[in-house]
């Protein structure tokens, strides 16, 4: 109905210029002359031949008659004096002046510039939504209306962060019957900020709330506010409110808010359009006007980098957190990820949720299609543990590339590179168990050991955090000790990195350090669920000097560690490697057995290979060495890297 009322945009437009394009036209038209049809060397020759009986000349055009017939018109080229050619001939001349422009003509050449700046100009204002535009206009918000059409989601859908929908029901109880709490004096909360790591639900636990209270649910990201032109994210703000007042009582989801509500900063780097926009939405969310029965909903997790004005109550009064889940969420999640994948009766989800700690409700979610994916290939109905473990190793290690053929002294090396590894984890005491060893390439390692906590951890000790650099320095340590130090390779850069980072962690920001104490230098900016930290804490140079030298000692502690144990246990790791090179894969039991009882694994027979799911050689940076594994920060995994060049070839080992 709307369309019959207002033309299109484009409709618009095109009048505009058909406007435009017709005044250019009318402007330039002045009564000119009528083009004449005979050459001006036919005037010559009837001058010469004294047949022209009168000429009359206006401008650049001439009209002449002959003794027999006429008129006939002309053009005299701009170079030509027509009397000198009549001088001395009975020709009758009428010269009669220029036609100059009309009043109208000349009205219209005056304001055609001005109509045209200003015709421009609307069209501009009207795009950016300054002059209330269609719906394409700039100035129009981007939130989308969800409802049960593009499929309803209830708290059933959500799993593992029971906590965060406790607090959230109280939303969808307000939405629901309102005057319940109003007969008390009490007001639902205004917003509701959701905040904690990547994947772990924070955008299906707002359309949650939606669903379980059945309210009009406008999603938007934070982004969309942000455009070049000045005014345009203040009036999608304006716009975003003025819908939702409409439909209220509704639910506004903003995701991803710190792209336009970052803390308001001074001085030259200040960006005014993300300031006006935020300075929007702090009105809209708790200004004079009331927004009775919209809520605000929005997800983040950098929490830390946000105005303290969008935090103040009678804004977004709660902050929920939306952690990554316990070995009771994660089954609870496996079961609804799960529900519409057949299991096969050997699959225990409790046991796979005791598996994988650290996973958020994405990982877990992609863990559930692997090991479909895994049980398809392999030609199954049913996804079996196998295929469970299968996708695990795949998810948190990578996938195999069983095409890489590695030569037999590289294969041997990454073996006791890998033992060296898996050695330390069994002897040190603090470390996680180890779960798996293994010298079939993946991802972009060669090799790889992976631990895995008997538990959840929430925080990390200082014996754990010592412990995981000795294991990190094993596999340097064995390619001394069986192929000497000229042979070392380039495959620890992983490890050394990993060690490095941790013990300036443990001197610069937890204090771990006795000489250093209990000082943050790490300084900055903190990055939220992101980790890590932007600048730094300006110091002296001798406490630079002092805190190198501390994280020196502590890489120095987990090397001697690491050197000593594989000394007294040469014998062990020699029976770990041989036992790589002969299965490529060895279980964490199978190493325990190993290094507790000097058993070698028994297999009476040995699976199929999986066809090759991945062809691509690893990945280098420019000097040479491996681009870092993008994995799971809460699994434990070490392993030697692809180095890119040629080595010597190692020796034979004892």
């Amino acid at each position: 109905m709307s369309n019959n009322k207002r033309a299109p945009q484009w409709k618009k437009g095109a009048l505009a210029a058909a406007f435009i394009g017709a005044a250019v036209v009318l402007s330039g038209c002045s009564p000119r002359e009528t083009g004449g049809t005979t050459p001006y060397s036919e005037f010559i020759e009837a001058v010469d031949d004294e047949r022209v009986t009168s000429i009359q000349l206006q401008g650049q055009m001439l009209t002449y008659n002959l003794k027999t017939s006429g008129p006939y018109s002309t053009y005299v080229p701009e170079n030509e004096n027509v009397m000198n050619v009549i001088r001395g001939k009975d020709i009758r001349v009428n010269a009669v002046p220029r036609p100059g422009p009309t009043m109208f003509g000349s009205l219209l050449g005056m304001l055609l510039p001005i109509a045209l700046f200003f015709g421009v100009w609307m069209f501009l204002m009207r795009r950016m939504g300054g002059g209330g535009g269609g719906a394409s206009g700039f100035g129009k918000s981007k939130a989308k209306m969800l409802t049960e059409v593009q499929g309803k989601v209830t708290f059933d859908d959500v799993a593992g962060i029971d906590e965060a929908k406790e607090e959230l029901q109280e939303v969808v109880e307000f939405l629901k019957n309102p005057r319940r709490f109003s007969a008390l004096g009490a007001k639902i909360p205004k917003g509701a900020l959701l905040v904690g790591p990547p994947g772990t639900g924070k955008t299906l636990t707002a359309r949650a709330v939606a669903g379980e209270a059945g309210v009009p649910f406008f999603s938007v990201a934070g982004s969309s506010f942000v455009e070049m032109f000045v005014g345009v994210g203040a009036s999608r703000i304006r716009d975003m409110f003025d819908q939702a007042k409409k439909s209220a009582p509704c639910i506004i989801f903003i995701d991803e808010i710190d792209a336009v509500a970052r803390r308001r900063s001074e001085g030259p780097s200040s960006n005014d359009e993300r300031e006006q926009t935020l300075n929007q939405l702090l009105v809209e969310m708790d200004g004079f006007e009331a927004n009775d029965g919209v809520i605000i909903l929005a997800a983040t997790n950098r929490p830390d980098v946000l105005d303290p004005a969008v935090l103040r109550p009678g804004r977004f009064d709660r902050q929920v957190t939306v952690g990554l889940p316990d070995v009771t969420g994660r089954e609870k999640i496996l079961k609804v990820h799960a529900r519409k994948t057949p299991l096969g009766p050997d699959v225990d989800l409790k046991i796979v949720a005791r598996g994988t700690p650290g996973f958020s409700g994405a990982d877990l979610a992609n863990l559930v299609n692997e090991a479909a994916l895994t049980a398809a290939r392999r030609g199954k109905t049913m996804v079996f543990a196998d295929d469970f473990e299968t996708a695990k190793d795949r998810v948190m290690m990578g996938a195999e590339r069983r095409t890489l053929v590695m030569a037999a002294e590289e294969r041997r090396l990454t073996a006791y590179h890998e033992a060296g590894h898996a050695l330390l984890a069994v002897l040190e005491p603090h470390s996680d168990p180890i779960h798996k060893a293994t010298i079939i390439p993946r991802g972009r390692a060669l090799g790889m050991v992976m631990r895995l906590p008997e538990g959840d951890r929430v925080s990390l000790k200082r014996a754990k955090a010592k412990a995981d650099m000795v294991v990190a320095a094993g596999g340097r340590v064995a390619e001394e000790e069986f192929f000497g130090y000229e042979h070392v390779t380039t495959g620890a850069s992983g490890d050394i990195q990993m060690m490095t980072n941790l013990a300036e962690k443990m001197v610069k920001e937890w204090g771990l350090s006795d000489k250093i104490g209990m000082v943050r230098h790490s300084g900055g900016e903190n990055m939220g669920f992101l980790g890590g930290g932007v600048g730094g804490k300006s110091m002296s140079e001798q406490t630079a000097q002092l805190i190198d030298a501390e994280i020196k000692t502590f890489v120095d502690e987990g090397y001697n560690r690491a050197k000593q144990l594989i000394v007294e246990n040469k014998d062990k790791l020699e029976m770990i490697a041989q036992a790589l090179l002969e299965f490529e894969t060895l279980t964490g039991p199978e190493i325990r057995d190993i290094v507790n009882h000097g058993k070698l694994p028994v297999r009476e027979e040995m699976p199929a290979p999986l066809p090759p799911e991945e062809t691509q050689p690893p990945t280098r940076d420019d000097d040479g060495s491996p681009d870092a594994e993008v994995q799971n920060s809460s699994i434990p995994k070490i392993g030697r890297k692809s180095d890119g060049g040629d080595k010597p070839p190692a020796p034979q080992g004892p």
